[in-house]
């Protein structure tokens, strides 16, 4: 049986993300990163403004009081190690001159030198503590990479007793023959502490410690259990003749059963995020008699709609009323991590993450189907969303069943920025779907051609993937199995990677939407596997990335620059070179005539966690003669007219000519450019502007009959490059075209509206008078 990780530990010791710093009796600090360095005595936070999560002044506390670091010698290394000291992998810059303004209070160190390898800080030289002829505007701050020590939650971060670390929890089942179906949902108890693993005794056990245990293990609830059938069997008077060839089951289980006994006491509130928040105790080695009159503790989860372990299960959940959810996550790599987006009035927006706390985080998660929350993310950590911000300041207690049932405060504009978007990570159930798959022969963890596990009943062996018509969709979902997060690119040839003694291609035809948590429920040729081109070179391969870009269309600039131009053909020659024109423009009279062309300009913004980049290199650029451009994608962006029913009547397509940085928010500096054969895409935190009068920045309606329809505009249409969410790469409007004029209204994104705003959208009548309402 595989133990479930619920909490890494970092070598500082056990350190638990608690936001909730109310029911501690502690002092908030929801808007510092702080660590507790329990062999120095030192704490660590970043702070200034403006910045992101992971960058800032460095403040440290000592001896009771905060103060700053002066950045005369200061360097990456030192950096490096302050990273680390704040639960970071690395720092990637370091600033100067109190850039995110002077800090107050004392300058602890100045003139310090690191060599980069120092665990800690107070083994790099320096002045001395406290000793320093700087000011505050000589202030040093960090730029730490966004990736975080395994174990280190980000946040109000406390120190739990040493002698109490509960570093694991798992259920071991008790019953079952040959190989038990995972997740495993019931069995007893087991915590795993500084000697090993240990039992919990069951004496005051209540349905609040099972809550607890089952959020651990990413279960969103709790179900009574008969534990008279853990128990071992008593003696009897009468022995019952157990039936022929089978021994009593109860018998079996007290024979098979070997009490280790290492916490007892446990009492929990339920709204606790991890185990070694509750109150327990631990047996000490003295103790020779323990857990008397009492047995192991038994916990029985019920797992989420995403996970149920048999099909009574999900026959029972779908028997349920299903509505549609509130609340949802987006732009996460992993089921159960994401960006907090609710439902209301009808549209999707995101949640400000002030006061963002874990039990905040844990109500989503289980309203969602998981267990409690492993971490509540601000900052933006799961990309910026658009639109509408609909809550801030959410305060729950943890017991509540939904999101909406916290207090909150309704938000105006000025009070919070998409650059706050809340996000949490779940726990969730363990099912062993990555031992089934592996990469081999790339250059580290994250590539490789990819290599399946099948057989059953039989031995078990290795195959690969043929790799006719793999992509992007197919390389997500195995970057997903193997929690490596997004997909950067799905190989179809991958002669360059050895592929040891593996040879035997084992599947093909595999096709997959994107959003499957495991290979095998991909569509897939069944036997015989049917493969175009043979032989191991021809084999499936991903490259896999911790972060992805993110691409959304202003849909509000489509709606407000939406026109009709009659264009004379001489003056659209290299537009038909490039098929920007409708068919029928073929048989035109050229060069008179004209052709109806509907305009309009695209701010396409990348609000991801990667930047967007072609998927080709310079090298294989095609250039364009008549434009006098270079395309570094044939296909970026599909513009369609469609009919209420969805039958498409006019298309376009931008080839991305130019993908370049036209503007950026205010604390992100442009990195693209096209001028003089520069490196083309688009930032993290920019946007790329196609205006709405060059060329092929239209549909041609020129056989357009005048009506009602759709304009669908959609970014990135045949996936070549991977992003976080595909789900918010196609923009609707509603439009009336008149025969000379049209109108263009209520667009928006197309996961924006709820399931019955989209229905209403879809079954919008038209306008019957010029007037939009």
């Amino acid at each position: 049986m595989q133990p479930v990780s619920v909490w890494q530990w970092s070598p500082w010791g056990l350190l638990l993300c608690l936001l909730c710093s109310s029911c501690l009796g502690s002092p908030s600090l929801s808007m510092d990163l702080e660590k507790r360095n329990g062999s120095q005595g030192l704490r660590f936070r970043l702070a200034g403004f403006p910045r992101k999560p992971y960058e800032g002044r460095v403040e440290i506390q000592r001896a009771g009081e905060w103060g700053t670091i002066c950045d005369d010698d200061f360097t990456l290394q030192a950096a490096h190690v302050l990273c680390r000291e704040l639960g970071y992998t690395e720092a990637t810059g370091w600033t100067h001159s109190a850039k995110y303004g002077p800090g107050t209070g004392r300058i602890w160190l100045d003139n310090i030198n690191c060599r980069g390898t120092e665990q800690s800080v107070t083994e790099c030289a320096s002045r001395g503590w406290g000793n320093s002829d700087c000011t505050h505007d000589e202030d040093a701050g960090v730029i730490c990479k966004d990736q975080r020590l395994p174990g280190f939650s980000d946040s109000n971060v406390i120190e739990v007793d040493h002698q109490l670390q509960v570093e694991e929890v798992r259920l071991r089942a008790a019953v079952g023959r040959g190989r038990r179906p995972l997740p495993v949902t019931e069995g007893l108890v087991e915590v795993r502490l500084l000697e090993g693993w240990s039992q919990v005794c069951d004496k005051g056990w209540s349905a609040h410690n099972s809550h607890v245990v089952c959020g651990m293990l990413g279960f969103p609830s709790e179900k009574r259990v008969n534990t008279a059938f853990y128990r071992p069997a008593t003696k009897l008077k009468v022995k019952p003749k157990p039936r022929a060839g089978r021994e009593p089951i109860k018998r079996l289980l007290a024979q098979r059963q070997q009490h280790s006994f290492g916490l007892h006491g446990v009492a929990c509130v339920g709204t606790e995020a991890h185990l070694s928040l509750c109150s327990l105790e631990l047996y000490r080695a003295n103790d020779t008699i323990r857990c008397p009159g009492g047995a192991p503790a038994v916990v029985s989860c019920v797992p989420g709609p995403l996970y149920a372990a048999s099909s009574g299960q999900k026959k029972q959940q779908q028997l349920k009323p299903q509505g549609e959810a509130r609340v949802r996550l987006k732009g996460g790599s992993h089921p159960g991590e994401g960006r907090v987006e609710v439902l209301k009035a009808g549209t999707w927006g995101t949640v400000c993450d002030r006061k963002w706390d874990l039990q905040a985080a844990s109500v989503v998660c289980r309203e969602l189907g998981f267990g409690s929350a492993r971490e509540a993310l601000s900052g933006a950590r799961m990309g910026q969303g658009m639109g509408a911000i609909h809550l801030s300041e959410v305060r729950c207690s943890g017991q509540e069943p939904s999101l909406w049932k916290c207090p909150h405060k309704n938000i105006t504009a000025e009070d919070c920025s998409h650059t706050q978007d809340a996000g949490v990570r779940c726990n969730l159930p363990y099912t062993g779907v990555e031992t089934k798959i592996r990469l081999s022969g790339g250059r580290s963890r994250y590539e490789g051609r990819v290599e399946v596990q099948i057989g059953g009943p039989g031995p078990l062996h290795w195959g690969l993937i043929c790799g006719d018509d793999w992509g992007t969709l197919e390389a997500m979902v195995v970057c997903r199995q193997l929690g490596l997060g997004y997909a950067n690119h799905g190989l179809q040839e991958t002669w360059y990677w050895d592929s040891g003694n593996v040879t035997e291609v084992v599947m093909s035809g595999v096709r997959c939407k994107g959003t499957e948590l495991s290979l095998d429920q991909c569509a897939h040729h069944s036997t015989p596997i049917t493969c175009k081109r043979t032989g191991t070179r021809f084999t499936a391969g991903v490259i896999c990335s911790e972060t992805a870009s993110d691409l959304l269309l202003h849909s509000a600039l489509v709606q407000e620059t939406a026109y009709i131009e009659d264009r004379p053909l001489h003056m659209l020659y290299c537009a038909a070179e490039e098929n920007c024109l409708a068919r029928s423009a073929r048989s035109a009279n050229w060069p008179y005539g004209h052709r109806r062309l509907l305009r309009f300009s695209s701010q396409i913004h990348n609000l991801g966690r990667a930047d967007f980049r072609p998927k080709a290199g310079r090298h294989s650029w095609v250039w364009h003669e008549c434009h006098g451009h270079y395309h570094s994608m044939d296909i970026f962006t599909h513009y369609d007219i469609l009919t209420p029913n969805g039958t498409k009547v006019a298309e376009g397509h931008k080839a991305s000519f130019c993908l370049e940085d036209t503007e950026c928010y205010e604390d992100v500096s442009k990195r693209y450019e096209c001028a003089n054969f520069g490196e083309q895409g688009i930032t993290v935190g920019c946007w790329d502007l196609y205006r709405h009068d060059i060329d092929c920045q239209w549909i041609d309606i020129t056989d357009v009959k005048p009506g009602n329809y759709i304009l669908q505009v959609v970014i990135n249409p045949n996936f070549e490059v991977a992003e976080s969410d595909f789900t918010n790469n196609a923009m609707k409007c509603n439009c009336k075209y008149d025969g000379h004029r049209i109108w263009v209204h209520n667009c928006h994104i197309g996961d924006a509206f709820s399931e019955e705003a989209n229905k209403r959208f879809e079954r919008y009548p038209g306008q019957t008078n010029n007037q939009i309402i």
